[in-house]
């Protein structure tokens, strides 16, 4: 008689890091208990909500999903809640969601296969260190690895809850990254995902001895591995973007010409109280160096209004910087005060109403900015790599700056093609392909 084996269900909120945490969860279960994963809640045996706690909003959802999986879960099915969130809230998850069977922190991903086995567990330690654990192999992307290249964060930004869900900041060994890549290239990935609260402080602190090593030369040693087409990173820090790390950036060609590079606030004041270590004027120098080395680079940020203290004349400043360096990619947010953070105790907050207004404004500012960077790509050629194909046979992709396309002939999916940018829709452009180039 054949045995079926059983189903996880993995429900991820967050970040690129929670995707690649899920990865892990996943490859562990399948590994070391045998699961297969599903996209349908109601056939699973596991159920996994891995949660972001950044902003107010993913924590609301985690329990508004709790609640739905709750009701549709067949019968002796577990909910298991993992990540941020579950690192901060530990045991009060089950005060508000009873029905959870355990939880476990974005810190303790290794430990998956002992939490499904004993009810009501619980390991959120931040201090505990996964930085060279041996997780089984897996991804959920074919072409793109996630590699985690870092865990934890050291720096105290006073509105960021990180360092108190994840823990101290550990460098991963350079070894064990590069055997990562290797594996995901063998196995038919073309690009890499590099991945870290902050990537360029690559190196500063290991679990145990290692050569010495910084962010550029890992990212030098990378680009070496036969096979490997693009190497992207999220996210840098704006202190430690240096001329040394913009060159590898500019001249090393496997390296996607698109950076993140959080702002948050335009205002040195307000860079200050929020405890970012930079000003205003060393912030565009860099974001500006990057379009002067990089004619073609695209660059994109976060900003967040509101912040306790934020005047209009502090958000001008934020529309300031928006107007000069002309971010191809925003991402905005009112600020949203989490416990466990410095934040959460300042005073002088600023009213809902003039922070959805200032909100409006950085959007409205955001998408005439984005028309007129899109606009001005028609009629350029990209080498595009398609990486997904749906039901109608439209295939999409990214350019190596990041561009969004959709592309309707002449080409196949896990193929590089030179594509002419013809269109524009719902925030993606049409291309059409010329040839494919490798």
């Amino acid at each position: 008689m054949t045995t079926l084996s059983p189903k996880v269900f993995i429900k991820t909120l967050g970040c690129a890091m929670n995707e690649r945490d899920s990865e892990h969860l996943f490859a562990e279960l399948r590994e070391k208990e045998g699961y297969e994963r599903t996209d349908r809640a109601e056939e699973a045996d596991l159920i996994l909500i891995n949660t972001c706690s950044v902003r107010e909003r993913p924590v609301a959802k985690l329990f508004s999903e709790l609640g739905a999986f709750n009701l549709i879960r067949k019968e002796r099915a577990k909910i298991g809640v993992c990540g941020c969130t579950a690192s901060a809230l530990g045991e009060k998850i089950f005060a508000r969601a009873p029905y959870v069977d355990f939880v476990l922190g974005a810190r303790n991903v290794s430990k998956i296969t002992e939490a499904i086995k004993n009810s009501r567990s619980v390991f959120t330690g931040t201090g505990y260190d996964e930085s060279e654990f041996a997780f089984a192999e897996g991804r959920f992307n074919k072409y793109r690895a996630l590699i985690n290249i870092s865990i934890g964060c050291d720096k105290q930004c006073a509105y960021c809850i990180v360092p108190a869900t994840r823990g101290k900041e550990i460098s991963i060994p350079s070894k064990l990254i590069l055997n990562e890549a290797k594996k995901a290239v063998e196995s038919g990935a073309v690009e890499v995902v590099l991945l870290g609260q902050n990537v360029n402080s690559y190196g500063s602190r290991f679990s145990s001895p290692h050569k010495k090593i910084d962010f550029p030369e890992l990212l030098e040693e990378i680009s070496q591995i036969d096979g490997l087409k693009r190497i992207r990173f999220q996210s840098p820090h704006p202190l430690h973007i240096d001329d040394r790390f913009l060159r590898v950036f500019a001249d090393n060609p496997k390296i996607c010409k698109h950076i993140h590079i959080p702002l948050q606030s335009g205002s040195t004041k307000i860079l200050r109280a929020m405890r970012r270590g930079y000003t205003k004027e060393w912030y565009l120098d860099r974001a500006l160096k990057v379009r002067e080395m990089v004619k073609d680079a695209t660059i994109s940020t976060d900003i967040i209004v509101g912040f306790p203290g934020e005047r209009e004349e502090d958000f001008e400043e934020s529309l300031d910087v928006m107007r000069q360096v002309k971010f191809e990619q925003l991402f905005s947010f009112k600020f949203s005060p989490r416990e466990l953070t410095a934040a959460a105790l300042m005073g002088d907050r600023v009213e809902d109403k003039t922070a959805s207004k200032r909100l409006w404004r950085i959007h409205s500012l955001y998408k005439k900015q984005l028309n007129e960077a899109m606009d001005a790509q028609i009629g350029k050629e990209f080498d595009v790599f398609l990486e997904l194909a749906d039901d109608r046979k439209t295939l999409y992709g990214k350019s190596h700056n990041f561009y969004s396309f959709r592309i309707f002939n002449g080409a196949k999916e896990g193929e590089f093609v030179k594509v002419r940018a013809v269109g524009i829709k719902n925030g993606a452009l049409i291309g059409e392909a010329v040839e494919q180039t490798r």
